[in-house]
């Protein structure tokens, strides 16, 4: 199977069965959660290193 078409099948797979709009929710869903663990990630960083600074002793 040449290698520009396994990405066919793979994208077949996931979105064959959908409608064009059920895709494009399922496309704008995805996005959101890829943000919103960017989000989350970035605010248990913030959170680390609060408890960091305030654990030193001045």
């Amino acid at each position: 199977m040449g290698s520009a078409v396994r990405p066919f099948y793979k994208w077949k797979a996931k979105y064959g069965g959908l409608e064009v709009s059920d895709a494009k929710r399922l496309k704008a869903l995805e996005d959101e959660n890829a943000k919103l663990k960017k989000l989350l990630a970035e605010a248990m960083l913030d959170n680390a290193m609060l408890k960091d600074v305030a654990s030193k002793k001045w």
